[in-house]
């Protein structure tokens, strides 16, 4: 009744509620000027959120491009060379953790949570320092030191920074922002994958959880001009390549049933790990540089070993994505990966959980591709295309997100006859994680983050 005092066009009719008069809508931002404004606003934060998120992208490269030509130089040099790319991996890790710690806080890991929480309006938009502390930590945790995180959350959390410049330069309202904020995140996880319909189904789908028509106008806008920008930069092609696959037959259902309980079981159990693994990082009294350091450390252990583990994994992905793989390999590599990706999630540094997601995805189906050729030869389908449905299916395991999977793995390959697969294991791999009680992981980030800022 106190809200229907205060703005009586809310009163009820004996048709329902009346609709608000046109002058109300207009004074609150909401008419026709209002909306060119906003949608102009939206195509400069997805603008210059491509540009951003491009340049991060490229210099990511240019990072892991050297950190490869060190590590095969100090694996020429035996002890000595180890003991370098250990230190390496040590100091960057170090460094971006003390950026973070020092500099700002918000900046630490995904940044997707902190985004979630200011378009909630559960936290403030934060400073604009957020994007340097992000851009350079980022390039120091993932290209220097080599951990298994992604460029997507950093490109997502640096669009957030850029919207609210925007938005202070514009003068625009406090709900204007939040929205901004979401197609600012949406622009940028457009740019860190190539995937601009993807950006803006996982912002509408994860983020708002609404589709409301002005939500939707400002995040497909700036997901589509942010795509503009960075393309001249990094390419349209879509990031993973995926040879011709065969149209799924019913015989093929039983396997891509397995998929997505095992991705759904293994979702789960990386959701609980991520949480654990951030609360003995919560509860630890020792530094976080030192913390990051051991990390580091660890990481580069690692890349002596095999310098195709660590880092985003994208080659990783690659290869599963072609088929390629003996099963007692690829068996080590999931689990190294995903103790990897729990280990570097905990460094809190910047980086993201979005590709090393599909590492393991992928690497889980093209396990069960690979077996199912031995058992069913004739009805099996290929390795790859069950890679393709493993990548969509964990994903949507842990982020609760089945569209958005099935977008995302379609856009990074450019692949669309697996698609009814992909729904079917999305579908179980879903089921499994709801019957199972697991939250969806950025849920459950934004919680720690926003109990942390209370505290």
């Amino acid at each position: 009744m106190g809200q229907d005092r205060a703005r009586p066009w809310l009163r009820s009719t004996s048709t329902g509620y009346r609709r608000p008069p046109v002058r109300a809508v207009q004074e609150a931002g909401q008419g026709p000027e209002g909306l060119v404004g906003f949608v102009l606003a939206a195509v400069l934060v997805g603008a210059l959120t491509g540009l951003t998120a491009a340049t991060f992208r490229l210099a990511l490269t240019g990072a892991g491009g050297w950190r490869d030509r060190l590590t095969d130089l100090a694996r020429g040099h035996g002890a000595l060379g180890l003991l370098l790319l250990v230190g390496g991996g040590a100091v960057c890790t170090a460094a971006a953790a003390a950026l973070v710690r020092r500099v700002e806080p918000h900046a630490e890991g995904s940044g997707i949570p902190h985004v979630e929480a200011v378009v909630e309006g559960r936290a403030g938009p934060g400073r604009f320092r957020i994007l340097p502390v992000k851009y350079a930590g980022g390039l120091l945790a993932i290209g220097g030191g080599g951990l298994a995180l992604g460029r997507e959350g950093p490109s997502v959390q640096m669009g957030s920074s850029v919207a609210v410049l925007v938005s202070s330069v514009l003068r625009r309202s406090r709900a204007d922002l939040r929205l901004l904020v979401a197609a600012g995140a949406a622009a940028g996880l457009a740019t860190a994958f190539n995937a601009p319909i993807a950006g803006g189904v996982f912002v509408l789908e994860e983020l708002l959880k609404s589709f409301h028509p002005r939500a939707t106008i400002a995040t497909l806008v700036a997901s589509a001009s942010g795509f503009a920008v960075a393309a001249p930069l990094v390419g349209a092609a879509p990031d993973f390549h995926v040879p011709p696959l065969a149209d799924p037959r019913l015989s093929g259902a039983p396997w891509v049933l397995a998929v997505g309980v095992l991705t759904g079981l293994l979702g789960v159990l990386y959701n609980r790990a991520v949480l654990t693994g951030l609360h003995h990082v919560d509860t630890s009294r020792r530094p976080a540089e030192v913390r990051a350091a051991v990390i580091g450390a660890v990481v580069g252990v690692v890349a002596w070993c095999g310098p195709q583990l660590v880092g985003g994994g994208d080659e990783l992905t690659q290869q599963a994505l072609l088929g390629q793989g003996a099963v007692p390999v690829l068996l080590g590599v999931l689990a190294l990966r995903f103790a990897l990706g729990v280990l570097s999630y905990a460094a809190l540094t910047p980086g993201g959980l979005f590709a090393p997601m599909l590492v393991l995805g992928s690497q889980c189906g093209l396990v069960v591709g690979l077996v199912a050729v031995q058992v069913a030869p004739g009805s099996a389908p290929e390795p790859a295309a069950l890679a393709l449905v493993g990548l969509a299916a964990f994903f949507t395991a842990t982020v609760h997100a089945p569209v958005t999977g099935l977008v995302l793995a379609t856009e990074l390959t450019g692949s669309t006859n697996q698609l009814f697969p992909m729904l079917g294991a999305c579908a179980v791999a879903m089921l499994v994680a709801v019957v199972l009680r697991s939250r969806p992981i950025y849920d459950l980030l934004t919680d720690r983050a926003t109990a942390r800022a209370v505290a």
